[in-house]
């Protein structure tokens, strides 16, 4: 049994329930503690039952006794005055309740079409489909580690390393997420190409 409170107060749930009337509304829906006439016209019922002004203003009430809050129910239309477009457009968010479906595509070509691209073999202008091998163009002697980063940053071992950094910071563009949509799924690739500039810019073969 709790003991009684030394300073006279009653805590209980029960107590706070009888002190605290407003809005207790009955198994009927009833709001007992209301002092309204029902707002029908002519109607000196009390109204005790509330119903939404109108589809637009759902937090607003008229009140009504039982047998005219009946009558209004059996005439409300939440879609009255609304097209058949608006209509149409509400029951296709419906089907997937309001939560619209991302558009599918190839997330790369995206990617790609952000800088202007509709091919990647673009980014290469007129040497697009030339290959002229690894030994062309005099390519001088570098670290394994150094030789692999400028491949991966599609970069020339002749470049400075602001060119290589301009290489980069575009191929950071193209893959990061922020940069994307949110697209994660070149994250290894990205990875690749932090790690890549990792090994040039500390390098002292690169002026």
């Amino acid at each position: 049994m709790p003991k009684p409170d030394p300073f006279g107060f009653d805590m209980s749930v029960s107590s706070a329930k009888k002190k605290n009337t407003r809005g207790r509304r009955g198994m009927s829906g009833a709001s007992e503690t209301s002092t309204r006439l029902c707002e029908h016209p002519g109607c000196e019922e009390a109204g005790l039952y509330r119903a939404p002004r109108a589809p637009d203003v759902l937090d607003e009430y008229l009140w009504f006794c039982k047998d005219h809050v009946r009558e209004y129910n059996n005439k409300w239309n939440f879609f009255d005055g609304t097209t058949e477009a608006e209509l149409n457009a509400q029951a296709s968010k419906d089907r997937v309740w309001e939560r619209t479906t991302r558009p599918m595509g190839d997330p790369e070509a995206r990617a790609w079409a952000r800088l202007g691209i509709e091919d990647p073999h673009q980014v290469l202008g007129d040497n697009a489909t030339r290959n002229p091998g690894k030994g062309a163009g005099g390519g001088r002697r570098l670290p394994p580690k150094e030789r692999q980063a400028i491949e991966i940053l599609e970069a020339k071992d002749h470049w400075t390393k602001a060119e290589v950094r301009k290489a980069y910071k575009s191929l950071i563009k193209v893959l990061h997420p922020d940069m994307n949509g949110g697209d994660r799924s070149q994250e290894e690739q990205l990875q690749q190409v932090v790690w890549a500039w990792d090994q040039i810019k500390d390098s002292r073969n690169f002026k």
